[in-house]
C-alpha cells in the first residue's frame, strides 16, 4: 500500500526551504484567487519559486504566482504561500496538499487560509468577508488516503473542531475594533473546475453550506492531521443563491471582485498577528 506521501521527498523539500528561510516562522498564510495583494502588509525578506524546490508541484491557476515568501508582519515572521494547488488542476488530493506537510516540517503550527467563494447564503453580497466556522467535504478523494506515517499524525484525525475557536474569537474581536463587518458561515468544498448549476447551488444551500469553493477543505484536513491551528477567511466573489441572483461568471470576474475587496481583509489579518 502506498503511503500518503513520500517521506524522503518531504525531507528534501524541507531541507531546501529551511536552508533559505530558517525555521523561525510559526504562521503561514495561504493566498487565494485574487488575494495576492495581501502581501502589501508583509515586509518581504526572501522568496523562492516553486520550480526551485525539490519535489514541489507547480501552481497553474490564474493569479497564483507560484512562490513561497518569507516576510514579517510586525515583529512576527510569516511564510506566505502565493499559489495553492487544486485537484481540478489534475493533482491528487495528496499532491494538492503536499504544501501543508512541508509547512509543518519547517515549523509552522498556525495556518491562515484565504479564498474566493460563491455565496449561497441569501444574506451575503459580493465582497463580503466570511469567517469560516466549519466545512462540508464534497471532494471525491481524501488527502490522507493511503498508508499513514504513524509517527507524524493519526490515521483518523478528529475534525469536530476543524477551525480554531480561539482564533475565530480573536478575528471577531479584531473586526469589531477595526469597524470591519464580517459574516460567519460554513464552507462547502466543490471539486470543480466547472462552476455549479443553479440546482447544485440550491442543494448546497439546503444541506447547510453558506459559501462554496474549490480548495481549502483538503488543506484543512491535513492541517488538523498535524493539529495545526486553522482559521479561514473567504471573500464572496459572486452571489449564487437564490437563482434570481445568479449571473454569468468568469475567472476574471472573480479576480476583479476579490481584488477590489482585499483592502478590508488586509488590516484584519495584520491586527490579528500584531496584537
Amino acid at each position: 500500500m502506498k503511503h500518503i506521501f513520500d517521506l524522503d521527498q518531504l525531507k528534501e523539500s524541507q531541507k531546501y526551504i529551511s536552508k533559505r528561510f530558517g525555521n523561525q516562522a510559526r504562521t503561514a498564510i495561504i493566498l487565494g484567487t485574487g488575494l495576492g495583494d495581501i502581501t502589501a502588509i508583509v515586509e518581504i525578506k526572501k522568496a523562492i519559486s516553486y520550480n526551485e524546490i525539490p519535489n514541489f508541484p507547480i501552481s497553474t491557476t490564474e493569479s497564483h504566482k507560484g512562490e513561497l515568501i518569507l516576510g514579517k508582519i510586525g515583529d512576527q515572521e510569516v511564510v506566505i504561500v502565493s499559489g495553492r494547488f487544486h485537484m481540478y488542476e489534475g493533482y491528487s488530493a495528496a499532491e494538492s496538499t503536499y504544501i501543508i506537510h512541508v509547512l509543518h516540517s519547517i515549523g509552522i503550527h498556525r495556518l491562515l487560509i484565504t479564498n474566493a467563494v460563491g455565496g449561497v447564503n441569501p444574506h451575503y453580497e459580493e465582497g463580503d468577508i466570511v469567517l469560516v466556522t466549519d466545512h462540508i467535504n464534497f471532494f471525491p478523494e481524501n488527502p490522507l488516503r493511503g498508508k499513514n506515517h504513524a509517527d507524524l499524525g493519526p490515521k483518523f484525525p478528529d475534525m469536530s473542531v476543524a477551525y480554531d475557536q480561539a482564533l475565530i474569537s480573536k478575528a471577531e474581536s479584531a473586526a469589531d475594533q477595526l469597524g470591519i463587518t464580517i459574516k460567519k458561515g460554513v464552507y462547502f468544498g466543490w471539486p470543480g473546475p466547472s462552476l455549479e448549476t443553479p440546482a447544485e447551488y440550491r442543494m448546497i444551500h439546503i444541506v447547510g453550506g453558506d459559501i462554496v469553493g474549490m480548495s481549502t477543505v483538503p488543506e484543512v484536513i491535513v492541517a488538523r492531521y498535524y493539529e495545526m491551528e486553522v482559521i479561514c477567511f473567504s471573500i464572496v466573489s459572486n452571489v449564487c443563491f437564490p437563482k434570481s441572483k445568479i449571473k454569468y461568471t468568469t475567472v476574471a470576474d472573480v479576480i476583479a471582485v476579490v481584488t477590489a475587496s482585499v483592502h478590508k481583509l488586509q488590516p484584519l489579518i495584520k491586527h490579528m498577528l500584531v496584537h
